[in-house]
């Protein structure tokens, strides 16, 4: 039963409007600590890893912001600020999975998996996680053959060597291999304490 004492937006009752329904749960989630039930260590990493992303981002931000002002306003672009933003994005794009895989906000289709058996469910996401962990290594052995091979190159404009930032792939790769596994023996310990993970 809906509320209908208090008028919603444009007459409506409120409770009928289900984007005003979904708005809620929205705010309820943005605003809410994404590290409910974490470990001081877990927090700690994963303050970290939230510290680089918004540095970054402030970064790239501010650098695209200045080099437009100076392109339109002043007909003086900040000619390495492109050059710049494009090798920040790894260190962007992986501090950000590293995140989601450690806060379980991974895309995932538990459509299936939630009308299994408890034991076979189990058996399936740590299947999932361990292959989701060899993607990863697969990943970081090729990142590493890429640095390796081109880390010593330098960057057109500011002479910066590409190691600095494609090191990101393989850094970013090697964490991401390592929270899967570590929220499978989360998952695994929260099992045989009776809970469901």
């Amino acid at each position: 039963m809906t509320d209908t004492s208090r008028p919603g937006p444009a007459g409506r009752p409120a409770g009928d409007d289900l984007a005003e329904k979904v708005g809620e749960a929205a705010r309820a989630l943005e605003f809410s600590d994404p590290d409910v039930g974490a470990s001081p260590i877990d927090r700690w990493i994963n303050r970290i890893f939230e510290v680089i992303g918004v540095a970054v981002l402030a970064a790239i931000v501010l650098l695209v912001f200045a080099n437009a002002v100076g392109r339109y306003a002043a007909a003086a672009p900040i000619i390495w600020a492109e050059e710049l933003v494009i090798v920040m994005i790894p260190w962007l794009a992986m501090s950000g999975v590293f995140l989601s895989v450690r806060r379980r906000n991974v895309i995932r289709l538990e459509y299936f998996t939630d009308r299994l058996p408890p034991a076979t469910r189990t058996v399936v996401n740590a299947l999932a996680a361990v292959a989701s962990a060899a993607a990863f290594v697969h990943l970081a052995f090729y990142s590493f053959q890429y640095v390796s091979l081109f880390g010593d190159d330098v960057t057109t404009y500011l002479k910066l060597p590409t190691g600095w930032f494609t090191a990101a792939m393989l850094i970013g790769s090697v964490a991401v291999a390592l929270a899967f596994l570590a929220g499978l023996a989360q998952n695994l310990r929260a099992r045989r304490r009776g809970q469901r993970p």
